[in-house]
């Protein structure tokens, strides 16, 4: 027997309830950034890279670009052969960082409860909305906000706006007329909406779940609904999230968890492949002290670290545990340089993580209390310095020159370090 919620909701069927959540989402973000920015790119076919090579994978295109084929990930120079004509331009954090911003401060206008998912994702619970604000009904601000967004950031500016009663039909929403569309799920078109899917169009599931459904005869958004929450539970997931899927395709709110950072990273492919020995070191002791910078910038430590590189015989990693936590950079790049005494030659990537990541040791200073002290006080300094000028205002002499082949790349997929 289903359970009553308290509000006169049963929970496994529907939520009925008001839609009060709303989803953002930027189109195609950078591109329209650079668009806004260079007037004259306007109407073009624009790629984002990293690094402007031919072999640079793209990060994003605009809506010409992907007209005619290219996607996200393809290499420069296929996108080349599809579209002769395109423009690439290499990333530009700081005018992205300063979109995000704008766009932050025009959700927190309606909202106390907004969480930005990406650097180009943002969702408003108006469940902690005024009571005013929620009078205006949701389709009318999210017109608003749309309206915000060419006003104040500027006219190339486009996003699109989901609007349900939790998180993952909102974002569902989002996706379902780009580029500039508004829409809302409700109880109502929700199977009027599943119909229109595949499994794959739904956040969360790619190819191994869609595989994991397909084996039990669920092939389709509609079937997934129609699925039995024990059948996902026990036989498709085999675990609790079997009931979240079923509570979430039915508008109940599973997914308003912060999530915890399991791991801090960067990765690297060489400008060349002919580099000695020493400076791959270098550019591996810069990725160091990116990641330090990360780490301590959430108040974190870490106990391993991992590094691996990628070569013409094929990939290789290595990992250590050290026996208390650490976080400075030198410390992260002694273990680091380290481990990568045994990689192979001819690298063509480089990339090393931190991870078993804790709070800060301010407290864990044991035996070592002098030495950690003074370590602590150079690292708070160096910190203080380049926060207030600039990540690399202060780095160390190996890799004062670096700067100039690493780039600082685009926080995709996290808003941790804006």
């Amino acid at each position: 027997m289903a359970a009553d919620t308290g509000g006169g909701q049963v929970v496994g069927e529907y939520n009925t309830a008001e839609p009060l959540v709303m989803h953002i989402d930027l189109n195609s973000c950078f591109a329209s950034i650079e668009q806004q920015s260079r007037p004259r790119l306007r109407g073009r076919p624009v790629v984002i890279v990293n690094r402007a090579t031919e072999h640079t994978g793209i990060v994003t295109a605009s809506y010409e670009a992907k007209a005619r084929g290219v996607t996200a990930l393809m290499k420069l120079r296929e996108a080349r052969k599809l579209v002769p004509d395109v423009v690439a331009i290499e990333s530009d954090p700081a005018k992205y960082r300063y979109v995000y911003r704008k766009l932050l401060a025009i959700m927190e206008d309606y909202s106390a409860h907004v969480t930005m998912k990406s650097i180009d994702e943002g969702v408003i619970d108006f469940k902690q909305a005024t009571e005013m604000i929620q009078r205006r009904g949701l389709v009318e601000i999210g017109h608003e906000i749309k309206q915000r967004l060419r006003d104040e950031v500027g006219v190339a500016m486009r996003c699109n706006v989901g609007i349900a009663p939790n998180r993952f039909l909102a974002k569902t929403a989002a996706s379902l007329h780009k580029p500039d569309g508004l829409d809302v799920i409700t109880h109502h078109n929700i199977r009027e909406v599943l119909a229109d899917l595949v499994l794959t169009d739904l956040t969360g599931i790619a190819s191994r779940n869609q595989a994991r459904l397909n084996a039990v005869g669920i092939d389709t958004p509609l079937d997934f609904l129609a699925a039995d929450e024990e059948v996902l539970r026990r036989i498709v997931f085999k675990s609790v999230d079997g009931t979240k899927w079923h509570r979430r395709l039915r508008g109940w709110e599973v997914d308003d968890v912060a999530s915890q950072v399991g791991r801090v990273g960067r990765q690297y492919v060489l400008e060349r492949f002919d580099l000695s020995r020493d400076d791959i070191l270098r550019r591996l002791h810069h990725l160091c002290e990116s990641v330090g910078w990360r780490m301590r910038k959430q108040g974190l430590a870490a106990r391993g670290v991992y590094v691996y590189a990628r070569a013409e015989s094929g990939y290789w990693h290595a990992s250590r545990m050290a026996s208390l936590p650490f976080f400075s950079n030198e410390a992260i790049y002694a273990l680091a340089r380290e481990l990568f005494r045994g990689a192979p030659e001819r690298v063509r990537e480089i990339g090393m993580h931190c991870y078993e990541l804790c709070d800060d040791v301010e407290t864990q200073l044991g035996l070592f209390a002098e030495e950690l002290a003074h370590e602590r006080a150079v690292v708070g300094a160096t910190d203080e310095i380049n926060t207030r000028f600039g990540e690399r205002t202060i780095v160390s002499a190996d890799t004062i020159d670096t700067g100039m082949y690493i780039s600082q790349k685009i926080p995709f997929g996290s808003t941790r370090y804006l």
